[in-house]
């Protein structure tokens, strides 16, 4: 971010970029269309993402959170830089099918466009850079760090945790926190979590960029802030509860090739357990939601 700062104006040009359909061939998917605030910029309840045309992808809508933190992007890691992130969802034909010849000239024809340009950028240029920019700066900033886990790490108010919550946490270092690590509970790590393959789609997730066999069915760890609000889970959405998740770890990974080695224990496949050790994860888990985040007029486009 050396060389595109945040500034007031160029983060207030990124949002209305981002709320805008008309980066869309139809005039309508904007690209907070599948990245709603309230979900934590998800797509709520849809399993796949949903663009211009009825057109349906292939690969579940993955957040937009603490984006600054994070080195690579999408499933398969296909961005890794974040000022790239937002082509490929504008250019895809399934999502918004943009055309930025098109895009540009719309703005250049929006007064409004015309003036926070002028104010975000010392150039004052209308540009595909420029937009690029903009839509870095407001993403950057959709930063959460004010759950209630995070009150309690800090001893601030409202970060009491039950004793549940606690007994979730400590489940949580012991079998979860290899692959959900640090702050923003992901290592940035790319695995295969043992998912069945869905023989419809065959989605060889890393591989396809790579082309190496060691990368077939391996995805991006995802974070688990805001896990709550973010359903349904894995590369695909096809699990709409955290129950459905955790059953999964524990009794339905499929030994695919370049099955993580941490969910194979000797032929023993997944992580043990418990119908307690869910509860409680599942409590500890919900400790990570950031309602200020998921509220914040700041981030919402009215």
């Amino acid at each position: 971010m050396a060389n595109n700062p945040i500034t007031e104006k160029g983060f207030e040009l990124g949002k209305k970029i981002f709320y805008d359909g008309r980066l869309a061939s139809d005039g309508v998917v904007a690209c907070g269309f599948c990245h709603i605030q309230e979900d934590a910029f998800t797509h709520h309840g849809h399993t796949f993402s949903h663009g211009v045309g009825d057109g349906i992808g292939t690969r579940n809508a993955p957040p937009i959170q603490n984006m600054a933190f994070q080195t690579q992007f999408f499933w398969d890691g296909a961005a890794d830089h974040i000022e790239l992130l937002s082509m490929a969802p504008i250019s895809n034909e399934l999502e918004m099918n943009g055309n930025i010849i098109d895009i540009i000239a719309m703005m250049k024809n929006d007064s409004e466009y015309k003036r926070l340009y002028k104010q975000a950028f010392e150039d004052g240029e209308i540009n595909s850079e420029n937009m690029l920019k903009a839509l870095t700066q407001f993403m950057t900033m959709l930063t959460s760090s004010n759950s209630k886990f995070d009150k309690y790490r800090r001893n601030e108010t409202g970060g009491d945790l039950t004793n549940d919550e606690l007994a979730g946490y400590a489940v949580f270092n012991q079998k979860c926190a290899s692959c959900h690590a640090t702050d923003i509970f992901t290592d940035n790590s790319f695995r295969n979590n043992g998912l069945p393959i869905n023989p419809s789609i065959n989605d060889l997730g890393r591989y396809r960029l790579s082309e190496l066999e060691t990368d077939k069915y391996k995805f991006k760890v995802p974070s688990l802030r805001n896990i709550e609000k973010t359903a349904p889970y894995m590369h695909d959405g096809r699990f709409y509860t955290l129950d459905a998740v955790l059953n999964h770890y524990a009794s339905g990974v499929s030994n695919t090739q370049n099955l993580d080695p941490s969910l194979n224990n000797s032929g023993s496949l997944g992580i043990p357990l418990s119908s307690t050790e869910k509860t409680q994860l599942i409590a500890f888990l919900k400790t990570l939601t950031d309602t200020e985040f998921l509220t914040n007029p700041k981030f919402a486009e009215f």
